[in-house]
């Protein structure tokens, strides 16, 4: 995530020099709706991003990819942004469930009411998905390629409770208020009483790129685009499985702890987040790899967008979202994290943060979500 959101800070930067030189080019016909297209370096991690016209965009950026994979919805491997909202859903259990998934299809509807396609920027411009959770999806007609339901762990350091939920959408914008307002617009477009309860929490980037307790978040994500959606996106569907979890971090440990403590725990350098060659077999990059040998190969990989949340005086921590073309890969990391796969160790993350909430979603692809509205 914070290769993500550099590219995203470092464009802001050249903002300036490059509609200079779109002007020069283009002149009038440069409109003030620019796309994404990833140029390939690994200068800042995910590449920088180039913006161009978007009367361009339809005849370069076709539906499908030259792999032919179908498209997926917006949030699932797109840039980072300095803020991300996720909305989570419980719906009544007599509200009429194609209802509900109905008036949520129409995300990119409310998306476009919020920030006006013909008039964004890379600063309002917003990147939003919606998910299911497993009841939800089958009430609904969908049908799963893979189970994904989410079970309840525990392990010496503490519980992964299995929260669930019926809707989740995850949105991603560089200004706060419009995610706000694309909260607002979602539940007020819901079938009147069909909500049993909802949280809709709001994340920022806080220190360039780093988590709450100093290190930086995302080290291991794919450089490239094509890689993240090898990763993230189901090549038959288009879909992509999530994890959410809510991580509460214990800022006085945090606090008080020596760098080399905590830095033992995680198995990277705080200052830098170098992997550190002598790491224990329980800490996080130890439980995330397999082992605690240096930059050892990866069995599973996700696409993490998790970001900061939180205030001071009540709780603050980080809201962990990660997709997968398959729902194994969380499974993979859980299991490590608990000590119930492969030993008995749990991950010493777990020291330092709580996790109080947890499941899994599922994203449908473009085509198949517009087939619910």
């Amino acid at each position: 995530m914070s290769a993500f959101r550099g590219s995203a800070r470092l464009f802001s930067r050249a903002r300036p020099l490059l509609r200079r030189s779109l002007s020069t080019q283009t002149g009038a016909h440069v409109s003030r709706s620019l796309r994404p297209l990833l140029l390939g370096s690994a200068l800042v991690g995910y590449g920088v991003y180039k913006y161009v016209n978007s009367d361009l965009s339809p005849a370069l950026f076709p539906a499908l990819s030259a792999a032919g994979v179908p498209e997926s919805q917006p949030s699932v491997y797109s840039q980072g942004k300095n803020h991300a909202l996720y909305l989570w859903i419980y719906v009544k259990p007599e509200a009429n469930a194609k209802e509900v998934a109905k008036a949520v299809a129409k995300l990119q509807k409310y998306v476009d009411q919020v920030t006006d396609p013909n008039m964004k920027d890379e600063e309002d411009e917003i990147w939003a998905g919606v998910g299911f959770g497993p009841n939800f999806y089958k009430q609904i007609g969908g049908k799963p390629k893979e189970d994904y339901n989410y079970p309840h762990r525990k392990g010496n350091l503490g519980e992964m409770p299995s929260s669930g939920g019926d809707v989740f959408i995850h949105a991603k914008c560089n200004t706060p208020s419009k995610l706000f307002e694309l909260a607002q617009v979602v539940m007020k477009n819901m079938p009147p009483n069909s909500v049993e309860s909802f949280e809709d929490v709001y994340s920022f980037v806080y220190k360039n790129g780093r988590d709450l307790s100093g290190f930086i978040d995302g080290t291991e994500n794919a450089a490239d685009e094509d890689s993240r959606k090898k990763i993230a996106v189901d090549k038959d569907t288009g879909g992509s499985y999530v994890i959410t979890q809510k991580w509460i971090h214990d800022l006085k440990v945090i606090d008080k702890e020596k760098d080399k403590t905590l830095e033992s725990w995680v198995g990277r350098s705080r200052p830098d987040s170098t992997e550190l060659s002598r790491k224990s077999i329980s800490s996080h990059v130890a439980r995330m790899t397999g082992g605690n040998g240096w930059q050892q190969a990866k069995p599973v990989e996700i696409v993490r967008q998790s970001m900061p949340f939180g205030s001071l005086s009540s709780e603050a921590g980080l809201f962990f979202i990660g997709y997968a073309a398959s729902p194994q890969n969380f499974e993979y990391m859980l299991d490590r994290m608990v000590g119930a796969r492969d030993d008995s160790n749990c991950d010493d993350i777990m020291k330092l943060s709580k996790n109080i909430k947890g499941t899994y979603w599922y994203f449908p692809g473009a085509d198949e979500l517009k087939k619910f509205a």
